[in-house]
């Protein structure tokens, strides 16, 4: 077992290496890694222990809590149409369409359709999103209205998933399994919620009090896991239980801070189960139906940008809906966990499973080629001018400060920043300094500086300035090579107490401002002091 996994980290370390070079996203370097373990070693999906099944299903875990962190009632309020409306419409319409075509046109059976036909109306989040922001799309009004799609796809994972536990069961009744799934889904609610009310806040306090990251993230893994054990006592998914689990912690000031620690569980086990995706590939199956496979990924790209189109073209131009429709027209990573799943409970036939997966990741590796040049697509097909910017969010961080640090200097910062009236965002890993900061109404998260995704969660990419203001000086030095890795246009200004350490990173770092702390202390006591002889 040691040498496969050292084995499958070579090859997923070297796949992805050369795919990234083709913006061809990590889960398809994850699953060529499944199918060369495969061939090389003559494995088979059944051969794997049911021990590495379990760890590649807690990518999903923690997939679907970093989903449920992104959820905020605020958040589905203010983007409420886009959600809930062409959201709802997009799904219900392409399950609607896909169920008939496996039903009728493939004679799949009736609770074999409706799953199929719920995997297939999902799209990408984590491939669109992904590039939607590194090409800075997001904002636009295509952007906004894919990304308030997506939400929805997202939402109705968790009925899906719910929705196979129940085809699973034989032995009940309907009307006795949804009165069961009700009152079970109640209570694990009822305990989530209330943990998360009276208990959540206090424990976290008591966490953060010991100023110690691996405390920190061995609380928050407890959560994650403790959760999903709970909903799947109940006879619910893990994932379900991570997901409430996620939105629960979205309502506290820690939201920032977990996520950034999780993200990195969350991509190394989603990784794991994406190479037991492309464990399960069989070839004898493709080379028998691929006529099959590249019709049908024909068929479903045509039926859901034509549905895309067709609803978002009611309320926009011709381009934008275009655009939308190009964003979304691919299969999703979640529509690989059904099939995994179905499959798995014998409500999908393998090769059904089979040939509906491998359609899926050749979506998937059409999406950041049709994305990275939506616009000349949009160019041939329509004229239309865009106008997005009536769909920028009023309150977007843009141009702004970012202040790393919210002690006595960053505070005094922050301070001139106000009477200045410049924007400004501050994070500050002592949670007593921001509660303090957000009780007056600050603009203070809590986080750590050194994680990439904090760092990202302010927008530094359109900040206009961003000011370094605290004293430990190994923080300092990941702080500043984070910062040059990811190319910013922003000035950075950086304080440090002594002229050696002025000196070392200068070296390091020449374009950025570096200040002495004591000298500049020096010379406000000079100053003052000479003004004082003058008067």
């Amino acid at each position: 077992m040691l040498e496969i996994i050292v084995l499958t980290i070579f090859i997923a370390t070297i796949s992805n290496l050369l795919l990234t070079r083709l913006h061809i996203p990590t889960i398809i370097g994850y699953i060529a890694t499944g199918v060369i373990i495969t061939s090389m070693l003559r494995l088979s999906h059944e051969s794997n222990s049911e021990e590495l099944h379990m760890i590649a299903e807690f990518g999903i875990v923690f997939l679907m809590f970093t989903i449920g962190l992104e959820f905020s009632i605020q958040h589905l309020i203010k983007m409420r149409k886009e959600v809930f409306l062409f959201g709802g419409l997009q799904v219900g319409l392409s399950m609607l369409v896909f169920f008939l075509l496996a039903y009728y046109a493939f004679g799949i059976a009736v609770k074999s359709s409706i799953i199929v036909a719920a995997a297939l109306a999902l799209s990408s989040t984590a491939i669109v999103l992904k590039i939607l922001n590194s090409n800075r799309d997001i904002n636009k009004e295509y952007g906004r209205r894919a990304l308030g799609i997506l939400i929805f796809q997202d939402i109705m994972v968790i009925p899906i998933l719910l929705m196979i536990t129940i085809f699973s069961i034989d032995d009940l009744s309907i009307g006795t399994l949804l009165w069961k799934t009700t009152l079970d889904a109640v209570i694990l609610f009822i305990i989530l919620w209330g943990f998360g009310k009276y208990i959540l806040e206090p424990f976290f306090n008591e966490v953060v009090k010991s100023n110690s990251d691996e405390i920190f993230i061995g609380s928050v893994l407890f959560l994650v896991m403790g959760a999903s054990l709970l909903a799947h006592t109940l006879g619910f998914s893990y994932s379900l239980g991570a997901f409430i689990a996620g939105m629960i912690i979205a309502e506290t000031r820690y939201k920032h801070q977990v996520e950034a620690d999780l993200i990195p569980f969350r991509d190394l086990l989603l990784g794991i189960f994406f190479v037991t995706v492309g464990m399960q590939i069989n070839f004898a199956v493709i080379a028998a139906n691929y006529l099959t496979i590249l019709g049908l990924l024909l068929l479903f790209t045509l039926v859901k940008m034509g549905i895309i189109f067709f609803l978002v073209r009611r309320v926009a131009i011709k381009r934008i809906a275009l655009k939308t429709a190009l964003a979304l027209f691919q299969l999703g990573e979640f529509g690989l966990v059904i099939f995994e799943l179905a499959s798995a409970k014998d409500l999908v036939s393998p090769i059904v499973a089979q040939v509906l997966i491998v359609t899926i990741i050749l979506s998937m590796i059409l999406t950041p080629f049709v994305l990275r040049h939506i616009s000349a697509i949009a160019n041939l097909l329509a004229k239309e001018k865009e106008t997005d910017t009536a769909y920028i969010e009023q309150n977007r961080l843009k141009d702004h400060v970012i202040v790393l640090g919210y002690g006595r200097l960053g505070r005094k910062i922050c301070e001139k920043l106000e009477l200045k009236g410049v924007q400004y965002i501050a994070i500050e890993s002592n949670i007593y300094n921001v509660k303090e900061a957000q009780k007056s109404g600050k603009h203070v998260i809590f986080g750590n500086a050194g994680k990439k995704s904090i760092l990202e969660s302010v927008n530094i990419v359109e900040a206009s300035a961003i000011i370094v203001a605290f004293d430990n000086s190994e923080k300092l030095h990941l702080v500043c090579d984070i910062l040059r890795a990811m190319r910013l246009d922003a000035s950075v200004t950086i304080k440090v107490d002594k002229f050696i350490e002025k000196e070392e990173l200068q070296k390091e770092f020449p374009d950025y401002r570096i200040v002495v702390g004591t000298e500049q202390v020096a010379r406000g006591m000079v100053d003052s002091m000479l003004k004082c002889e003058l008067d």
